[in-house]
């Protein structure tokens, strides 16, 4: 007689690959996902997805818009949520995934809120503005040793 218990075959088993990323249950636990459309989840999810050990990633805008079925327009848009979240840093053709923060910093004022997404870098508060210029010049150090 068989048991109701099923069996998991150990060769069916998940296992991590080489190359495994993983998301951090913070983003939905600390409410960061309720923020955000559908795209903008999206091209986050995409982006911690192919990013490196430091949340870089070298994806242009046409394949990442390609491969997530939205326009060039939409992607900015989603790029911009994700800067005003504090999510993300971009500084063409660079991403940079951020370290999750508190579950809700105070919203960017909206002249600086316009102002990351026209840049595509987060201007945070002013105590917090020399760490956005530290991590600027960060990605544009790295730019600059991959040419």
């Amino acid at each position: 007689m068989r048991s109701s218990k099923q069996v998991i075959c150990s060769e069916r088993m998940r296992r991590m690959p080489a190359q495994f990323s993983w998301v951090d249950q913070r983003l939905v636990r600390d409410r960061h996902l309720d923020r955000l459309d559908a795209v903008a989840a999206a091209l986050y999810l995409f982006l911690i997805t192919v990013a490196d050990a430091q949340g870089l990633s070298w994806y242009g805008d046409t394949s990442t818009a390609r491969r997530l079925s939205i326009d060039e327009a939409r992607l900015r848009r989603a790029r911009g949520d994700l800067i005003r979240a504090r999510l993300l840093a971009y500084a063409k053709p660079l991403y940079q995934v951020l370290a999750l923060d508190d579950p809700f910093p105070p919203p960017l004022p909206p002249h600086e809120a316009a102002a990351g997404a026209a840049s595509s870098v987060p201007v945070e508060s002013a105590t917090n503005r020399a760490e956005v210029r530290e991590r600027l010049a960060a990605l544009h150090a790295v730019l600059r040793r991959g040419k």
